[in-house]
């Protein structure tokens, strides 16, 4: 998969997650399938309990299915999906 900006209008439901980083410390170090996502939430599935990460207070690591990593801040996604399809992405390099 070729990482760009546009990563972050992706479709993240069925990825494999894990939280990097985060302000809370009790969320730091899930990981698991996304099985859901609203605006401001992700709902991991993790050894068969669903767990709702705030996508603001996160840094997240994703896996796809070609098995490209990419960290991506969760201040990005913070948005509905189909709101972050339409977002207009800057470059910064």
């Amino acid at each position: 998969m070729k990482v760009t900006p546009d990563i972050i209008r992706c479709e993240f439901i069925g990825a494999q997650a894990k939280v990097a980083r985060s302000k809370h410390r009790d969320y730091a170090g899930i990981s698991g399938k996304i099985i859901d996502e609203t605006r401001n939430t992700f709902t991991i599935l993790s050894n068969g309990i669903r767990k709702a990460i705030v996508k603001e207070s996160a840094i997240f690591h994703f896996t796809f299915p070609d098995r490209t990593v990419v960290e991506i801040n969760g201040r990005l996604l913070v948005a509905r999906p189909e709101d972050r399809l339409k977002k207009h992405i800057r470059r910064l390099w």
